[in-house]
C-alpha cells in the first residue's frame, strides 16, 4: 500500500500531503487507498462532531470557552477542476511558494441577500474583524484559516478526480474586499468577497501542521491563550505581534539563489577570513573611507560581466539616503550600446553581522528605471533581505565578505603588486578627492 501521508504521527499533516476525504468513511482507518483519511486526521477525543469538507467554506460551529466563544476553524476548500463553472464561477490562486492565496467567497449569482448572507461569506466577514484587528485580544481569538485544495490521482491504473484533497497550509487573512463577478454561464454580475490570505510557516524541521493544536482550539474548557499553545510559532507571534510580523512568518520556498551566511563568508580560520578580517579592522574607525573600496570591487565585479564600467564619485559622508558611490555600466558593444547608472551602498561590518532588507531597500528606494544598485559589505546578506530582492526582481548585485576578498585579492595584485596593505593605504588616501556632491544621473553625460 502507497504511504502517501505521514506515519510516524497521526495527527501531523505535511504540506502538500493529500488526504482522503469520503463522506461514508468512519474515524478509526488512518489510510483508506493508501491516503490519509481526513475523518480520523481531524477527529478530536470527546468531541463527537465532524470536521466536515463539503462545502468551498466550511466552518466547525462556535465553541463556549470560559473566556470567550470562539470558531475553531475556518477550512477553505478549493476546487480548480471547477473553476469557470456555474458552481464556481470563479478561480482561486494559490501561491504558495511564496505564501500568498486569493479566494473567492461564496456568493453567487442566484444568492439571494447581501454579501454576508451566505454562512461562508459570513464567516469570513465575522473572522476578518478578528485577523484585521490591531488588539491582541482580538487575534488570540481569531480562527485559523486551513487551506484544501481538490487533486486528481491516479489509482489503479486510473484517474480519480473526486475525492482527494492536498493539504496547502494554515493562513492568515491580511485584506478582505469587496468585489463585482460575472458568471460565466448567464453574464449576469453579482458582488462578492475576496480575502487575500497569508500563507505562514509550519513547523521548522517537518514542514507539518499538529491537528492536536485544532483539537484544542475545539475543546471549550481552554481558554483562547491555552488553545493556541501546540499551535506553530509564527501564530503565535502573529497573535502577539499583529500585520508587522507577517514578513516574517510568511511562508518561502528558498530559490537555489539564497545562500547560508556560512556560504558568504570565508571559512574561519582561513586565510581569506584572516584577509576580510584585516579590511574589517582597517576600515572600523574610518567606516567612510570603505566606500572608496567598495566602489572599486564594485567596478571589478562588473567588469568581470564583459561590460564596460566607468567609475564615478563617491557621496559625501552623512545622509546619503542609501547612495555612497556612483558609477557607470555602458551594455552592449562599442557601437551600440546604453549607459546605465549604477548606485552603490557600503557597509563595514563586522564580518559574522548581517544587512537587513531595511538596509538593502534604501538601495531599492533610489533606483530609477533602467537603474542598477550594487551592496557591497564585510559581513553577509540575510536570508530575508535576499529573498525580497530575487522575489521582487529588484536589479541589485549582492556582494558579500566572500566576494569582497575575492575583489580585493584582485585588485591588490593588479594595482599593488599584490601587497593588500599597500591597497587599502591607498584606498584610504585616495577617499577624500573622490568625494563630490553631484546628481546620479550626471554619470550619463561623462566621457
Amino acid at each position: 500500500m502507497a504511504d502517501h501521508g505521514r506515519a510516524g504521527d497521526e495527527r501531523c499533516l505535511g504540506m502538500l500531503d493529500i488526504v482522503r476525504y469520503a463522506r461514508e468513511s468512519g474515524n478509526v482507518d488512518v489510510f483508506i487507498d493508501g491516503y490519509r483519511n481526513f475523518h480520523q486526521l481531524a477527529k478530536s477525543p470527546g468531541i463527537s462532531a465532524r470536521i466536515q469538507l463539503e462545502r468551498g467554506i466550511n466552518t466547525p460551529a462556535e465553541i463556549t470557552a470560559p473566556d470567550a466563544r470562539r470558531r475553531p476553524v475556518i477550512l477553505l476548500r478549493s476546487s480548480p477542476g471547477k473553476a469557470g463553472s456555474a458552481t464556481t464561477p470563479w478561480e482561486d490562486v494559490f501561491d504558495l511558494d511564496h505564501g500568498h492565496a486569493r479566494y473567492f467567497g461564496d456568493h453567487k449569482a442566484s444568492t439571494v441577500g447581501p454579501i454576508g448572507a451566505t454562512q461562508g461569506n459570513r464567516a469570513l466577514l465575522d473572522a476578518w474583524q478578528l485577523h484585521g484587528s490591531s488588539a491582541r485580544a482580538d487575534r488570540v481569538l481569531a480562527p485559523p484559516i486551513l487551506l484544501m485544495r481538490g487533486v486528481s490521482v491516479m489509482r489503479d491504473g486510473k484517474r480519480v478526480d473526486k475525492g482527494h484533497l492536498e493539504f496547502c497550509g494554515v493562513a492568515v487573512i491580511e485584506r478582505l474586499e469587496y468585489i463585482v463577478q460575472r458568471d460565466p454561464q448567464t453574464a449576469r454580475t453579482f458582488p462578492n468577497l475576496a480575502v487575500d490570505l497569508a500563507v505562514i510557516k509550519l513547523d521548522e524541521t517537518t514542514d507539518e501542521l499538529d491537528f492536536r493544536w485544532i483539537d484544542d482550539r475545539r475543546d471549550g474548557e481552554l481558554t483562547a491563550e491555552q488553545a493556541n499553545a501546540k499551535g506553530p510559532a509564527s501564530w503565535r507571534r502573529w497573535v502577539d505581534q499583529g500585520k508587522v510580523a507577517i514578513p516574517r512568518i510568511r511562508r518561502r520556498v528558498l530559490s537555489s539563489r539564497v545562500r547560508s551566511a556560512a556560504d558568504q563568508r570565508p571559512e574561519s580560520g582561513t586565510p581569506d577570513a584572516a584577509l576580510l578580517d584585516t579590511i574589517y579592522r582597517h576600515f572600523d574607525d574610518r567606516k567612510h573611507e570603505f566606500e572608496k573600496l567598495a566602489a572599486a570591487v564594485a567596478a571589478s565585479v562588473f567588469a568581470a560581466s564583459g561590460a564596460t564600467y566607468h567609475d564615478g564619485w563617491l557621496s559625501r559622508a552623512g545622509g546619503d539616503g542609501g547612495l555612497d558611490f556612483v558609477g557607470r555600466l555602458d551594455a552592449g558593444s562599442t557601437a551600440a550600446n546604453t549607459p546605465l547608472v549604477v548606485l552603490g551602498q557600503a557597509k563595514c561590518i563586522k564580518p559574522e553581522s548581517s544587512v537587513s532588507p531595511d538596509q538593502v531597500a534604501r538601495v531599492v528606494a533610489r533606483l530609477r528605471r533602467g537603474w542598477i544598485g550594487v551592496f557591497v559589505t564585510t559581513g553577509v546578506f540575510s536570508q530575508q533581505a535576499q529573498i525580497e530582492v530575487i522575489d521582487d526582481g529588484y536589479p541589485v548585485v549582492l556582494v558579500p565578505g566572500r566576494e569582497l576578498v575575492a575583489e580585493v585579492r584582485k585588485l591588490a595584485e593588479t594595482s599593488a603588486a599584490g601587497d593588500i596593505e599597500a591597497l587599502l593605504r591607498d584606498i584610504s588616501s585616495d577617499y577624500a578627492d573622490a568625494v563630490t556632491h553631484r546628481r546620479p544621473e550626471e554619470i550619463l553625460g561623462s566621457a
